[in-house]
This record gives C-alpha cells, structure tokens and sequence, in this order.
C-alpha cells in the first residue's frame, strides 16, 4: 500500500506546525486536575442543571420546563495534513458533546487561530470551509466567531443546543447493572501518530477520517429513552479516561472486556508494534492506579486504554432490556461497529479491565 501524510494535491502538512494535535493536545487528567483544584466551587444557580461538578461534557441551563440550553466549546491543532479535512475533524468534535447531552445543535461560533505568516490564505479558507460543511451537515449555520493570529494552527467551534430538561444525560448517572456501549471503534491517536511519522497508508487515513468526521446524531434519540441512564463521548483522556469519569460521577465501578473492544483494523496492527501518542502515556500516569488489569498486560493493549480519540464514539450506559434498542439506534445511523463492551458494577469507582 502506499505511504500517505496528505493528500497529493496539498503540499501543505499542518502536522509540522503542531507539537500535538486533535484531542491528543489536551492537558493531561492529572495535571487538570492540579490546575482545578483550587478552584472555589461557588452556590450554583438552581438552573444550572449541569457545570463543572463531575468533568461532563457541556454546561446545561434550563430557560423553562421545557428548554434547556447545551453549550460547549472545543479547538486543537491539526490532527490530519489536509486542511479542509482537519476543519472537518475539528468541528465534528466540537458538536459531539451536544449530542453527548442529549441535545440537539442549533448553531455554532467559530474559533480561528492561525499562523498567518505561514500559512497561505488558502490552506486557511479551506479549514473554515470544512468546518462550515459539517454544520450544514448537522442542519446549523457558523453565526460567527474570533480569530487570533498564533504560533500553531488551532480551529473549532463553540457550539449551541438545545435539550428537554427531562431528557439531559449526564456522564454521573449511570446505575450498577447498566450495559456500557461504546458508538464508533478506538484507535484515533494510534493512527494520527502513525500519519505524523509519515507510516499511514491511504486506508488507513480513510478509516482515520470516516470515524473523525462521523457525527454523533443518534445521542438525540438515545435522550428519548429512559432506559439510557448516562452518556458521555470517548475524546482525549481515551476509554479509560472517559469511563472513570462516569464512575466516579456515579460512585461505581465498571467492568471491561478488552477483547470486545471495537478497534479501527490499521490501528489494531501499529498499536500491536507499539505505535502509541505521548498523550497516551500522560493519561496513563493520570489514572493508571484506578485502572485493574490482568497479569502480564501488554503495553499496547494499556496504550489503546489510554489513547486519546479525536471525535470519539457516544460511551453509553443502559438498562440491560433496553441494550438492544440502543444498539438498534446506532445501527440505524450507521454506526456499524458500535458494541457492548462491559458493564457498570458496585463498589469503588475504578475500572476493571478482563
């Protein structure tokens, strides 16, 4: 197979301006958690229904008893070499965590940083013309935004939506019992280290960019059920990461089956020779104690625990009767590799890898 960076016809690689990119720039557990601590936690409004409290996806605020509004925000620097392909990525990403709430977009803010004396006006256009076709994708206008000029390549979006207060799934709910379901394939930050290494070849770019830009609509349809006891999206802290957040927002444990895990195929085959992102090791180092895993765990396998999805699958915790019905929803959207992963288990809040 051919070796791919970019695509031929660009002679620009954005990765060369980024010291790390997508959701794998994202400051690690461990030292967010250093920064935070002495944040005050203030009296929050009464309709604040969810802030800062448990590390979720969007703030929610409810306007009435019928309408709450999701807002989120979410940029990095490029994961991909193709312009018009990491505005895509970049703003995917940004509207997942709408969908994690539940909610439903409405419109978006760009957020532009670029190195204007190097990079030609071109390559710039066509980062905002990607992220402006994933919004016409999703059915929202780009109603404005800000631009900077900076030292590395940075776009996203801040995004807007709308939800019933009923129907808000948060990443703290989840009930001892409750099937996890993971919506889209691990392996993101394997591949993008993979591409910066100039390793990747053109199919698996093609699986790399279908999962990135892939939107993460069925959350709408999965607010509607009441058996969809919490939701979260799998984004830089990886699996791992994302899970412990619902099990100590729900004062639980989870159990994983790590051969159960959908994993993008290229991914599978780097992560098996030990192709890995510096990110992956920083979550480790987070949250690695909290994690039980067998005898003899290979590296790679704990790599792929740990490896930080750019635009990542809906993580999903049910009722075990309404497994199906969720699975059927993802599978209706095109989410063909979405799977049942393990489940939610009383006690301590870590995770149980078997």
């Amino acid at each position: 197979m051919s070796q791919m960076n970019a695509p031929a016809e660009n002679p620009i690689r954005l990765t060369e301006f980024s010291h790390g990119g997508g959701c794998g720039c994202k400051i690690a557990p461990a030292v967010l958690s250093e920064i935070l601590a002495s944040t005050p936690l203030r009296t929050l409004p009464k309709d604040l229904l969810v802030g800062i409290e448990t590390s979720d996806d969007a703030a929610v605020y409810r306007l009435n008893d019928r309408q709450a509004i999701i807002a989120t925000t979410d940029f990095f620097t490029p994961i991909v070499d193709d312009p018009f392909d990491f505005g895509r990525i970049a703003a995917t990403n940004a509207l997942s965590d709408v969908y994690a709430m539940g909610g439903q977009p409405i419109f978006a803010l760009a957020l532009v940083g670029m190195p204007l004396g190097k990079l030609p006006v071109e390559a710039i256009q066509r980062i905002i013309e990607g992220g402006e076709s994933v919004c016409a994708s999703a059915g929202i206008p780009i109603a404005g935004g800000h631009s900077i000029d900076t030292l590395e390549p940075i776009y996203g979006l801040v995004a807007i939506g709308v939800v019933h207060p009923d129907r808000v799934k948060r990443n703290s709910s989840a009930r001892a019992g409750d099937v996890l379901i993971l919506g889209k394939p691990l392996g993101v930050g394997i591949l993008s280290a993979a591409l910066k290494k100039g390793k990747l070849a053109s199919d698996g770019y093609q699986q790399m960019l279908a999962t990135t830009t892939q939107l993460n609509t069925p959350g709408m349809r999965l607010a509607e059920l009441p058996g969809v006891h919490a939701m979260t999206d799998v984004t830089g802290f990886g699996l791992a990461g994302h899970l412990l957040e619902v099990c100590r927002g729900s004062s639980l444990g989870a159990a994983v089956r790590f051969d159960d895990l959908p994993v993008l195929g290229d991914a599978l085959t780097w992560a098996r020779q030990g192709v890995a992102t510096g990110a992956s090791a920083r979550n480790w180092a987070g949250y690695g104690h909290e994690v039980i895993c067998p005898a003899e765990f290979a590296d790679w396998k704990r790599n792929l625990l740990s490896d930080p999805q750019t635009s990542g699958g809906l993580l999903v915790a049910c009722a075990p009767e309404t497994a199906d019905e969720v699975m059927g929803i993802f599978k209706s959207e095109g989410f063909a590799l979405a799977t049942r992963i393990g489940i939610m288990t009383r006690g301590n809040a870590v995770l149980t890898i078997g």
